[in-house]
């Protein structure tokens, strides 16, 4: 009777293997060829030998289109990406049936549980918080079949037909309020910086005016003063006011059109018999 041929087994470096034996864990096998033992023959019993390869490399899982209620009662569709890797290929095998599957499932209800406590509008606005809270709640349960949670993002978020259009109503009167709060604003800053330009000139001229009233004033006492001199100079001498009148009538007489008027006392006038 022919040899039987002994069996092998090839496990890659992107792998690791599960070796059984009358299926029973008995190690985990490295990257590299191993020959298992023949099978059983009519007279010679062995042991049944089976190696379960895991995949060890990063991965993708897409949990598609889930119709989840929110907060405030709105039911949205989402998809999540979840990249994850098996980092205990022991636990990935023996805790779960599959631990695909229990992944999917464990993103599904996450998910589901994140979204239940968001209002539509924290959705809208941070798509981030719910990648962090479905991650948060996915990694410890993931952590016990073996696997490690990388990303965990929300890549689609599909509303109502109805909702998208009032959705789309309120993104357009948002943009067109905030366009006119921009112009409202422009418009009062430059309505103040006017009037602050406004008030600096009527300061500056007021405060020209009043500069020039006081130089005026200083001007006038000054004034008074020089004549208030020349009145005590003149009292004192009167010789100094008919020299000032003989300048005014030499002044004078050099105008042809001036008419120059000069009384004499009567006594003088009429003669000494008069």
């Amino acid at each position: 009777m022919a040899r039987l041929k002994r069996r092998e087994v090839l496990v890659r470096s992107t792998h690791r293997g599960l070796r059984y034996v009358d299926g029973r864990l008995d190690g985990v096998l490295e990257a590299g060829r191993y020959r298992l033992p023949r099978a059983s023959a009519r007279w010679v019993r062995r042991p049944t030998v089976e190696v379960v390869q895991v995949d060890m490399r990063e991965r993708e899982l897409t949990i598609k289109g889930q119709e989840i209620l929110t907060s405030d009662k709105v039911a949205v569709r989402v998809s999540i990406l979840t990249q994850f890797q098996v980092v205990d290929p022991v636990a990935a095998v023996e805790k779960v049936a599959s631990y695909e599957d229990r992944l999917y499932s464990d993103v599904q209800l996450a998910a589901r549980r994140s979204l239940a406590s968001m209002t539509l509008d924290a959705i809208l606005t941070n798509r981030n918080q719910l990648s962090e809270d479905i991650l948060a709640d996915v990694q410890a349960l993931a952590d016990t079949y073996g696997v490690r949670i990388l990303r965990a993002d929300v890549k689609d978020i599909i509303f109502p037909g109805n909702l998208q259009d009032i959705m789309n109503r309120v993104l357009t009167a948002e943009r067109l309020a905030q366009a006119q709060l921009v112009e409202a604003r422009t418009r009062a800053e430059k309505e103040t910086l006017e009037a602050q330009s406004r008030a600096e000139v009527v300061r500056l001229a007021a405060q020209a005016e009043a500069e020039a009233e006081r130089i005026r004033a200083a001007a006038a006492v000054e004034a008074l003063r020089l004549r208030s001199e020349n009145a005590e100079a003149y009292a004192q001498h009167p010789a100094l006011l008919r020299l000032q009148e003989l300048e005014a009538i030499a002044t004078l007489s050099r105008n042809a059109q001036a008419r120059l008027y000069i009384g004499f006392d009567k006594h003088v006038a009429d003669g000494p018999d008069a």
